[in-house]
């Protein structure tokens, strides 16, 4: 099945990509000649394989329970030890509003 520039014009502008006449001529051949090797694989009557979706298998996520962790506490100097900078025991970071606000 051979694409028609048209068809080609179509794709590039459900992808919005602007081509040239010159660019479509390239692009026609081009998707053309990735059509065609394809070709062979369409050749193949595999009927009895069922097709994978994923090269593992039937790999799954395993996620552990929520568990509630037993509660750690941390001194305010402790957390403000690793702090870049503090001011009157909290942390101290740079202004997004400006310096009037």
């Amino acid at each position: 099945m051979a694409l028609t520039e048209n068809d080609v014009r179509g794709i590039a502008d459900y992808a919005r990509i602007a081509l040239t006449d010159d660019e479509l001529t390239e692009m026609t051949a081009y998707m053309n000649d990735a059509v065609a090797m394809l070709e062979p694989v369409l050749a193949y009557n595999l009927p009895d394989i069922t097709p994978t979706f994923h090269p593992i298998g039937d790999l799954s996520n395993v996620m552990r329970e929520d568990a509630q962790a037993p509660a750690r506490d941390l001194s305010r100097e402790a957390a403000l030890g690793n702090a870049g900078a503090t001011r009157d025991s909290s942390f101290r970071v740079p202004s997004i509003l400006g310096e009037d606000e």
